[in-house]
């Protein structure tokens, strides 16, 4: 085939006009596009608006990776994504979009049609009554990867049912949280339903109350208002997270902002943009540099990547309050070490430093938060910083529930475990993730990392070796080797070390974003949040303040007490890295 057949048939499957500026994909692409969307859908009954919205979701993304990218690649130019590129391009986004919507309709009729003629031939069985009940408490990476893990294994087994109690209704990806809180990506795309993950597992929203191993019972409460729930249990898997440990520092409770749930990024998100909105007006010059000045405390990776994408969100929008200067806005990391960035080498995290610092961004190491009020941080030494805004990521604990469970912990609150994964003591529970003091055989036997890679793993092991005990075999020993670790800098630039190898700046940062949509759960969530990045090539952050009550007064902003709001998160997810 000639080069310019080649190019011909390749811009024909991605939907790219020749010979003249199209509208609607031609037949070729049709078809290419309409296999791979058959593939793509899953059916769900009753869900045809959001199949709709999925196939309108997916001609958008075929728009981008046609018209955008690949018609000017093939055509020896680069990349079309300035904004002016793309509005002559929008012609053809109709013929993606509407494309896209018919698509996903047609695919819903012609299966749901499938399914209904197959449901009226096939008589339904009687379902046996469950004889063994397996209980996991935690919505997070390992409870819901167990419960994944013990769907597949136990797919042969109707007598076993399995039940997921979490407070949270949807698995959290919690690596994206701080883009959240950025405004850099919408809530909703980074949170998977628990539900749809898993359709063979009964899932109850609720806080767990209280753990009796010698009855072998759960308490569960799905409301305050709501009667007590008791499960029983054959085997109890533990993944109840962690949740934030103020190490009983006065004010952090009532004045520090957290991160780990979707409510915490959207409340501090709200609570930036607020602070712009005031400041934009506040004539007093002390007040507005108070206004303006953010306090990270932790220099981990969460208070690392929070840090960047504040500043990031900050100057990305001032464009919006001609006000406020660039200058005014401070932002101070304040970090207990003599470096930040403790989990990766010392090489990778001086680079880390040395640009977030060449940004502006302000170091405060070996110190340590001693308090907090509305109007300040008090930091060891008496020192203290006037500020609106300290958002804590400084230490996590165990979730105070497992103290009640009757067996050896670690000086943290973690339940101790076994290399199987079984709480040492208890025959029949289990424990992974954060809540876990669980030893790592390839290192000696110290504990493992709490991340999110441990953490799903934990949780598929967990699974099989309550499967193999259900199947009269011995549980086998959890081993895993740390893949790697990222941490996004913002402004297009991250660290990374995978196996030993150390990479940097905008190669670690493809890194990063490749790494971590390929491993979001599901396939919807990878294209809304593709699409989201897409977006911010062609648009500012946005500052919409959102949230259930009304807007927060200029009082409210700068100077009123918020109400604790720490997370009571009975099955709250992981703190990790993926």
């Amino acid at each position: 085939m000639s080069a310019q057949g080649l190019r011909a048939s390749v811009a024909g499957l991605a939907g790219l006009p020749q010979g003249g500026a199209g509208v609607i994909p031609d037949l070729t692409a049709a078809a290419f596009i309409g296999a791979g969307f058959g593939l793509l859908f899953r059916y769900q009954p009753l869900a045809y608006a959001a199949t709709i919205s999925s196939g309108v979701l997916y001609g958008l993304l075929w728009w981008i990776l046609g018209p955008l990218t690949l018609a000017p690649l093939l055509a020896g130019r680069g990349p079309t994504w300035t904004l002016p590129e793309a509005s002559a391009a929008l012609p053809s986004l109709v013929g993606h979009v509407v494309f896209g919507a018919i698509t996903g309709l047609a695919f819903y009729v012609f299966v749901a049609a499938y399914v209904r003629r197959h449901s009226e031939r096939t008589p339904v069985p009687d379902a046996p009554v469950p004889t063994t009940q397996i209980v996991i408490l935690g919505g997070g990476f390992g409870g819901v990867s167990a419960a994944q893990r013990l769907e597949q294994l136990l797919a042969r087994r109707p007598s076993t049912s399995i039940v997921l109690v979490s407070q949270s209704n949807y698995l959290l990806f919690t690596p994206m949280l701080a883009e959240v809180a950025s405004s850099g990506l919408e809530a909703q795309h980074i949170s998977a339903p628990v539900r749809a993950a898993l359709p063979h597992t009964r899932f109850l929203r609720g806080e767990v109350e209280a753990i009796d191993v010698g009855g072998r019972t759960v308490t569960v409460r799905e409301s305050a208002s709501a009667t007590a729930e008791m499960l029983p249990y054959d085997h109890l898997i533990l993944a109840l997270g962690s949740v934030p440990n103020f190490y009983g520092l006065p004010g952090l409770a009532q004045h520090a902002f957290t991160l780990k749930t979707l409510d915490d990024a959207t409340r501090l998100r709200n609570h930036i943009i607020g602070l712009l909105e005031a400041a934009d007006v506040e004539r007093d010059e002390k007040r507005r540099r108070d206004l303006l000045t953010f306090v990270v405390a932790g220099g981990g990776f969460a208070g690392t990547e929070m840090v960047a994408e504040l500043f990031d969100l900050v100057h990305g929008v001032l464009r919006y309050y001609p006000r406020v200067t660039p200058g005014e806005a401070r932002f101070i990391l304040v970090h207990s070490g003599a470096r930040i960035l403790p989990e990766i080498s010392p090489a990778l995290a001086e680079y880390a430093q040395r640009r977030l610092a060449a940004r502006g961004i302000e170091f405060l190491l070996n110190a340590r938060v001693a308090g907090a009020s509305a109007d300040g941080v008090r930091l060891s030494g008496q020192r203290r910083l006037p500020t609106r805004t300290l958002v804590w990521t400084a230490g996590n604990q165990p979730h105070p529930l497992l103290g009640t469970v009757p067996c050896d912990h670690a000086s943290s609150g973690a339940v101790v475990a076994d290399a199987t994964l079984r709480v040492d003591g208890l025959e029949r529970v289990w424990a992974v993730g954060d809540c876990a003091q669980i030893p790592d055989l390839n290192a000696e036997g110290r504990p493992c990392p709490p991340t999110a890679q441990h953490a799903l793993r934990q949780g598929q092991v967990a699974a099989e070796n309550v499967g193999a005990v259900l199947a009269g075999r011995a549980a086998r020993p959890f081993r895993f080797r740390t893949i790697g670790t990222l941490v996004a800098l913002g402004h297009r630039t991250a660290v990374a070390e995978i196996r030993g190898w150390k990479f940097s700046g905008f190669l670690a940062w493809l890194m990063w974003r490749t790494v971590y949509l390929s491993k979001l759960p599901g396939l919807e969530k990878k294209v809304r949040v593709a699409l989201d990045w897409a977006i911010e090539l062609f648009f500012p952050r946005d500052i919409v303040l959102t949230g259930s009550g009304p807007t927060p007064t200029l009082a409210q902003t700068i100077g009123a007490q918020r109400d604790e709001t720490a997370p009571v998160a009975s099955a709250g997810p992981e703190e990790g890295r993926a």
